[in-house]
């Protein structure tokens, strides 16, 4: 297992770490304005982060039913809430990276939003064969999205984010090595679904949500009772 797991470790050393780790990628991503505005991410967090997030000893949910949407499976999805962030120091480390007022106001400055008094969420996805995702557009209150993949199962590679124009063709597929990711913000054309395809082992990937305070699964946040400081856009 990681170092991270350690439970003597001290926080801030990490914290820190990961901080700027994401920081350095959000200066060096790719910015893309078709279909819509969005941004490849590479080398999004640090090596050992990374890597205990994929050895969490959490198992993949057994999904018994799939309409294309993750809320089909509320009850079975994992969340770097108050619980988990006790339990296993990765996840910790890595919430209090992205409530710290370095990380919120990177990505104002990156995206050209305000994140005043918005919460942070933190999934943890584990998809077996048989997943995929219906065309969506991720629900208003979540006022940006970035997904981080972790896989390095034969194949992962082909796991990424279909990205669709507004007549919902295919315009291409986010690349999906170990530590890249994609960033974007909700809106009405924002399509994304993931077409389903052979997945041979887990689809392993986090997904960071800053939501508006209308969201009301208070459960899945990082810091329930704690929202993210002002804005630093003039």
């Amino acid at each position: 297992m990681s170092q991270l797991s350690n439970t003597l470790m001290k926080p801030s050393a990490p914290v820190c770490s990961t901080s700027q780790t994401f920081i350095s990628s959000l200066h060096n991503s790719l910015e893309h304005c078709h279909p819509y505005r969005h941004w490849l991410l590479s080398n999004a967090l640090d090596t050992e982060v990374s890597q205990a997030i994929t050895e969490l000893p959490l198992p993949p949910p057994v999904v018994e039913t799939n309409h294309g949407t993750r809320e089909a499976n509320n009850a079975t999805r994992t969340h770097f809430n108050t619980e988990r962030r006790a339990q296993f120091k990765v996840c910790d480390t890595l919430a209090q990276a992205f409530q710290s007022r370095e990380v919120v106001g990177a990505i104002e400055q990156t995206c050209g939003i305000d994140l005043t008094d918005t919460s942070l969420r933190i999934e943890y996805c584990q998809d077996s064969d048989g997943f995929w995702l219906a065309p969506h557009t991720d629900i208003g209150v979540k006022k940006i999205t970035i997904q981080i993949y972790l896989s390095k199962d034969p194949g992962s590679h082909a796991w990424g984010t279909d990205i669709l124009d507004g007549q919902k063709n295919l315009v291409y597929r986010a690349p999906c090595t170990f530590n890249a990711g994609m960033m974007f913000i909700p809106g009405s054309d924002t399509w994304h679904p993931f077409a389903k395809r052979r997945i041979l082992g887990v689809r392993k990937s986090i997904l960071i949500n800053y939501v508006g305070p209308e969201w009301r699964a208070r459960h899945e946040l990082c810091f329930s009772d704690q929202t993210v400081s002002g804005s630093v856009i003039q």
